[in-house]
């Protein structure tokens, strides 16, 4: 079959443009019908026209209509027309355009496209069905939503996501840090969703890409003609034994988590000696520098304290290198040493005890033997490893790794050509920031109505990213790259020098662009690059 099949009811179905050899499909499907909507004309008429279809439906027992319309002008009257030919023609009826999504529009005039159905083969379970389904609220979730309405007004659009309220997490490192109030992190999601687009606060709980649908946690299906995968990713605090049962006490802290980044600051202002232990897991994870960001703001707190010579702090990275981007590893070193810290790389956090302070790290040491060990604190800062939500993992949208499988570029998924994908949950090797959904969003939104349109898809994603470096309270090193550790700075400054300037950018001007710019489809510094080669 090629050609994407969309079922509304029992007895009308929408498709995307069919050929002669897909009529014996369509009759060994059940249909008994077929409406043309694809004017002969379109497109110089590169494809089948009415009269060859209307004769091999002939052939075949199946009835036929033409009823064209321009995808720029559909009216009212469009709809009453399909009625008139509904109320004649032998149900199920199978209408047709180059995409499909002129016949939904036609089906919506008619009034008829929100009657209760049901889903062939799942028992009573209801079916609604969207031009456009987004899986997530977040910052990608939203951001997309604007900008695809910005550009198709008449968009049909539903954001699935369970959380009633909407985080702004970059800055939950600076509450972390006392700076940042955080109460101005968090909104109600209601009063994000933009005009146009209808919320479903359920999660989802099964991908069913092969049947353009999705499956909520209360067992609805959603049917869907595009469909955009942005959930984010899963914090797993399950992974490191003991981790969870400690969280927010006993000196365990994280500024991964909205409730608990007040929390190290209350460690922070009140350590005056001891041990600190800061944790990073092993990559991909949201914003790859913000655990040693919580290192190196506690620093600067306890340096100017005049604590800092009785404090032991010991930063923990499983990785192998400080930071992914070469060009920034020199600068970060240097507030390493300022602040006494100790580094340790391939260490990974695996268990904590929280009542007896202790935590457990799994340590290779220079022949890449492993071994474990045990270290004592007084405050541990620990970040969970990171994956893929469930739904996503164990759907045929994942690749191995479990992460939403997308090309680089168009970040349409590589095998389901109605799927588009941004944010954290993405396959792309970008760092998963706010920086890089800003960008990811309007590529997003651009290609998905080119390819709906049946043109190219000529917006292209560098794997631009973006990580403001708090090194030190009033100064930030802005770390600006793309694929490749590509320097993309936006200013014409050296990237790799800690400016106040950046510190501005940070705590007061980004937070104002992601509120009243980024979650309202104006597209501030996000540009897409374009290029002449296309999947």
């Amino acid at each position: 079959m090629n050609f994407n099949l969309f079922k509304h009811n029992d007895f009308f179905s929408t498709a995307s443009q069919i050929g002669l050899e897909d009529l014996p499909i369509i009759l060994a499907a059940g249909y008994k019908s077929v409406i043309c909507n694809r004017p002969d004309a379109e497109d110089g008429g590169h494809h089948v026209g009415s009269k060859e279809l209307a004769a091999a439906c002939e052939a075949l027992g199946l009835a036929f209509s033409y009823l064209p319309a321009d995808a720029t002008h559909l009216s009212k009257e469009h709809g009453a027309a399909l009625r008139l030919l509904l109320a004649d023609m032998p149900a199920p009826v199978l209408a047709f355009c180059r995409t499909g999504n002129r016949s939904t529009n036609i089906f919506r005039l008619a009034n008829l496209i929100d009657a209760p159905v049901q889903a062939a083969g799942a028992g009573n379970d209801k079916l609604k069905q969207y031009e456009i389904v987004i899986v997530g609220g977040g910052s990608a979730g939203i951001a997309v939503a604007s900008s695809l309405l910005k550009r198709a007004p008449n968009a049909q659009i539903a954001i699935v996501d369970p959380s009633s309220q909407h985080y702004y997490q970059p800055a939950w490192t600076l509450v972390g840090r006392g700076i940042f109030d955080s109460r101005k992190t968090v909104r109600p999601m209601a009063s994000l969703i933009p005009a146009g687009a209808q919320w479903i606060p359920q999660a989802v709980s099964e991908f069913l890409p092969d049947h353009n649908r999705i499956r909520l946690d209360n067992g609805c299906l959603i049917a869907y003609q595009q469909l955009i995968v942005c959930p984010g990713l899963r914090l797993a605090w399950e992974r490191i034994e003991g981790l969870e049962q400690t969280l927010g006490k006993n000196g365990v802290t994280s500024n991964y988590r909205h409730d608990l980044a007040p929390y190290t600051w209350q460690l922070v202002s009140q350590l005056k000696q001891g041990k600190a232990l800061f944790s990073q897991p092993a990559m991909p994870i949201k914003c790859a520098g913000a655990p040693q960001k919580a290192m190196y703001l506690s620093c600067d707190h306890w340096l100017r304290k005049g604590l800092l010579k009785q404090i032991e702090v010991e930063f923990n990275n499983a990785g192998t290198a400080l930071f992914g981007v070469a060009a920034f590893v020199p600068p970060l070193m240097r507030y390493v040493k300022k602040y006494q810290a100790r580094l340790v790389l391939e260490s990974n956090l695996v268990k904590v005890d929280g009542p007896n302070k202790l935590a457990w790290f799994d340590v290779k040491d220079n022949a890449g033997v492993s071994s474990r060990q045990q270290k004592s604190f007084d405050m541990l800062h620990a970040v969970p490893p990171q994956v893929a939500p469930d739904a996503v993992r164990n759907s045929p949208l994942a690749n191995v790794d479990g992460w939403c499988e997308v090309d680089p570029a168009s970040l349409r998924h590589v095998r389901y050509r109605n799927v588009f994908a941004l944010g954290d949950v993405c396959s792309t090797a970008n760092a998963k920031t706010v920086a890089a959904i800003r960008k990811q969003a309007v590529v997003v939104a651009s290609n998905l109505l080119a390819s709906c349109a049946g043109k190219p898809l000529d917006a292209r994603y560098d794997g631009y990213g973006a990580c403001p470096l708090t090194v030190e309270k009033g100064k930030v090193i802005l770390a600006e790259f793309g694929y490749g550790g590509k320097l993309l700075p936006t200013f014409r400054l050296d990237p790799t020098v800690a400016r106040r300037s950046a510190w501005f950018l940070k705590t007061t001007v980004l937070p104002w662009v992601y509120w009243k710019l980024m979650l309202r489809g104006k597209e501030w510094l996000a540009k897409s690059s374009e290029s002449a080669e296309h999947p």
